[in-house]
């Protein structure tokens, strides 16, 4: 168990922590809550060890493991995916150094009748049997399955980290947490270099996982379907709820509610009260008594409402200026970066008033259509056209990334204005909740909200008609989250966002293209529409490689009778199969498993439910060709 007792910390005149106590239990699953600013990160860092400075105390367990996962991961050096992601067995890796230097001693030894000679082999012995039980043999095993699961493929593991952008770097350190399996998990927004699969994957990881996980996300559908447990931070308090976001926001508004009834009916009390008090003073024959209610009423345990955070955010789109029926056109698009073909023959056509989302995993192809098609990078082949009449807003992942550090948010504003904007720059500074001496922080101090908030202020410096948006929810807070998407929903223009928040997009667009393959795929419909399609099309093993190319679509041939009940067959089988291998990877996914007594057995039955399942694969094939 982790306490935390009357934690206190003040920055200049700004009080971040005011006693703050509360205790996480191991196994506990909690969600950490709290506009930009409030100090999530910094808890963290506290719980982590991270950050030592404070009154108050933090009392730990001296065998307790902690791992803490935060953004700013910068990894040189020449070790590769793999190699990095096997440090994690540190440990495991001196106790297999130790062993084989006395393997390797022993296989030099020729007094075979000595004592000594006896005892080595029972030191090896010894190592071996404790390799082997704390899961040696399968360190790589359990690497390239969380590898997998978190987006690399095979190809992947032998990239230099040094290579690797931040987001996959920061993946790999996921990926050494998960292995180490730490009694304690503390994630600072881990699904922001995501994509769905892997947030959907990790996500099921962590609700099995057998440690405390202690997590900030800005996406709530993650909250909700991992967490039980909610700590909110909110002007140098923590309040504490014992369940999911989504109900703790309900629990909030509810206390607020009585809260504030109680407080204005003992308002009511004390003012009669002291109205009798005063009455009574007045008279000499009751003065003892007036005395005597006047110590009751002190003794009164008086209610507080507690302070609200009420800033906010103000977001609204100017009116869209009316653009030609067809914004964009792209036809058999095809884009490599050096030998790596990204797609191919790709068609894309966005027209006035549309609404679409770019789904997929990292490194498919997402920003870089988006870029292509905004005219930041051209094809190799293929043809894009921007209709008349397009006003773009562009907000990029690294939308503040190219801008002068040296430079203060108003400079960076007033000198992105038109002139007759320039009179409204510190209003709309003021909007996204950067007001007073805010405006004059530097671009090298801003924060990751901070910067996502000054992109937003930039793209409402010009009417636009078409909005692309890369990402734009990493960063943000949930309650920022929450204006931006009700922007967009009033927003009148030509939407095209690429995303991986399953919350985020629910209700915003109306056309869904996933990026596979090397080409697209479109849904017609929202992100829900596309993860319940996905879900019917799993069985059919449309995601058995990452590497095969889509084929042609071709007319389907006549089947009969015989085929049709063959097919039903052989899908039914195949749904079984793909149960039961489901069933075994969670079994196998339980941190542990490669410790336990039966982990053999459970390996050699998913190796053969997996056989069997792609002998009936083919089958299929087959029979549909």
């Amino acid at each position: 168990m982790i306490l935390v007792s009357n934690l206190y910390i003040q920055y200049g005149d700004r009080v971040l922590f005011d006693s703050l106590t509360t205790t996480i239990q191991v196994g506990e699953k909690i969600g950490l809550t709290g506009r930009n600013g409030a100090g999530k990160s910094t808890f963290l860092k506290i719980l982590a060890g991270e950050i030592t400075r404070y009154d108050g105390t933090v009392d730990k367990p001296k065998n307790l493991t902690v791992a803490y996962l935060h953004q700013d991961i910068v990894i040189e050096g020449e070790q590769t995916v793999m190699e990095a992601a096997l440090s994690a067995f540190e440990e495991l890796n001196a106790l297999e150094t130790k062993m084989n230097a006395a393997i390797d001693e022993l296989n030099h030894r020729v007094d075979y009748e000595s004592d000594s000679y006896a005892n080595l082999i029972d030191q090896i012995a010894h190592m071996t049997e404790q390799f082997e039980y704390r899961g040696g043999n399968m360190k790589e095993a359990n690497a390239e399955r969380i590898l997998k699961g978190l987006g690399f493929t095979g190809d992947d593991f032998q990239k230099k980290m040094k290579h690797l952008s931040g987001g996959w770097q920061m993946r790999v350190e996921l990926a050494k947490m998960l292995l180490t399996t730490p009694d304690y998990l503390l994630l600072d927004e881990p699904t922001n270099h995501l994509d769905i699969e892997s947030i959907i994957w990790l996500e099921n990881f962590l609700k099995d996982y057998k440690g405390a996980v202690v997590l900030i996300s800005h996406d709530k559908l993650f909250l909700d379907n991992i967490t039980k447990r909610t700590l909110e931070l909110e002007l140098g308090k923590i309040h504490d709820y014992q369940t999911n976001y989504t109900n703790y926001l309900v629990q909030r508004a509810e206390r607020r509610e009585m809260l504030a009834a109680a407080f204005q009916n003992q308002q009511k009390v004390i003012a009669a009260r002291e109205k009798t008090i005063a009455r009574f003073m007045a008279k000499a024959t009751k003065t003892s008594m007036a005395q005597s209610m006047q110590k009751q009423l002190d003794k009164m345990d008086r209610i507080e409402l507690d302070e609200v955070d009420t800033s906010a955010i103000r977001l609204q789109f100017p009116p869209a200026p009316r653009s030609a029926e067809i914004v964009l056109d792209a036809a058999h698009v095809t884009k490599s970066f050096s030998d790596k073909l990204v797609f191919e023959n790709v068609d894309f056509r966005l027209t006035r008033g549309e609404r679409v989302a770019f789904v997929g995993q990292n490194g498919m192809g997402k920003s870089t259509l988006a870029k292509i098609l905004i005219g930041e990078l051209h094809p190799e082949r293929g043809k894009v056209h921007m209709g008349t009449n397009t006003a773009l807003g562009y907000y990029a992942q690294n939308q503040t990334g190219n801008l002068d550090s040296s430079r203060t948010l108003l400079e960076v504003m007033e000198e992105a204005a038109p002139l007759d904007m320039r009179t409204r720059v510190r209003a709309i500074l003021g909007s996204l909740m950067f007001s007073g001496e805010d405006v004059d922080k530097k671009i090298s101090v801003l924060s990751g909200g901070e910067r996502g908030r000054l992109a937003l202020a930039m793209l409402l410096l010009n009417p636009i008609n078409l909005l692309v948006l890369d990402e734009p929810t990493n960063h943000l807070d949930i309650n920022t989250k929450e204006v931006l998407k009700n922007a967009l929903k009033a927003y009148d223009g030509t939407l095209l966002v690429i995303s991986h928040d399953r919350d985020f997009l629910d209700g915003l667009t109306d056309r869904t293209i996933e990026f596979k393959d090397h080409t697209t795929k479109e849904y017609l419909g929202d992100i829900k529409y596309f993860l319940e399609k996905r879900d019917v099309e799993n069985f059919r093993q449309v995601e058995q490689s990452h590497k095969t190319k889509a084929p042609k679509k071709e007319e389907p041939k006549a089947l009969n009778p015989i085929d049709l009940k063959a097919i039903e067959k052989v899908e039914k089988k195949i749904n079984q199969l793909e149960s039961e291998i489901a069933e075994l990877e969670n079994k196998m996914a339980v941190p542990g498993f490669y410790d336990s007594a039966e982990h053999t057995s459970i390996l050699n039955k998913f190796k053969a439910k997996e056989a069997e399942l792609l002998e009936h694969m083919t089958r299929w094939e087959s029979l549909i060709a």
